[in-house]
C-alpha cells in the first residue's frame, strides 16, 4: 500500500525523502494500492507546483496503481471509529482508509513516511503493518 508522503516525495526531487522513496518504488514489481483519500491528500500537496497535479496523475496511471474509494456509509463509519481509537496518535481519514484496506485485502506492507502512526495502528484482527521504509 502507498501512503501520501511517499507519493509526494517521489514526485518532488527536492524532498528530503525523494531518493529513498524513488529507490523503493523503482525496484518494486508488485501492484501499488492506495485509497481515494490518499490521492486527494497527495493532490492537495502537489498542487503547489504547476506541473504537480499532472505528475501525480501520470504517476498513478503509469504505475498501474489500484485506487479504492472507501467512502460508502459503512466504510465512513469504520474510518471514523478508527480515527477515534487512534485520536492520540493521531489518525487522519486517509490513514484510516489505508488501515481498512489492509484489513479488507489482507495486505501487510505499507510505504509510508508516517512511522509513528503506522507503527501504532492495527487492523481489526490486531495485525500490524510492515513499514517498507525505515524511520530516520
Amino acid at each position: 500500500m502507498l501512503d501520501t508522503g511517499p507519493i509526494v516525495a517521489y514526485l518532488d526531487s527536492t524532498d528530503p525523502y525523494h531518493e529513498v522513496v524513488a529507490g523503493r518504488l523503482e525496484g518494486f514489481a508488485g501492484r501499488l494500492i492506495t485509497s481515494c483519500a490518499v490521492v486527494t491528500e497527495a493532490m492537495h500537496f502537489v498542487a503547489e507546483t504547476p506541473s504537480g497535479p499532472q505528475l501525480l496523475a501520470d504517476f498513478l496511471a503509469s504505475s498501474g496503481a489500484r485506487i479504492y474509494d472507501l467512502a460508502q456509509p459503512a466504510e465512513l463509519r469504520d474510518a471514523v471509529q478508527l480515527m477515534a481509537r487512534y485520536a492520540d496518535t493521531p489518525m487522519d481519514y486517509a490513514d484510516a482508509t489505508l488501515v481498512l484496506l489492509a484489513d479488507a485485502l489482507a495486505i501487510g506492507d505499507i510505504l509510508t513516511l508516517d512511522w509513528r502512526g503506522f507503527s501504532t495502528y492495527r487492523t481489526s484482527s490486531r495485525r500490524r503493518l510492515r513499514l517498507m521504509l525505515d524511520a530516520p
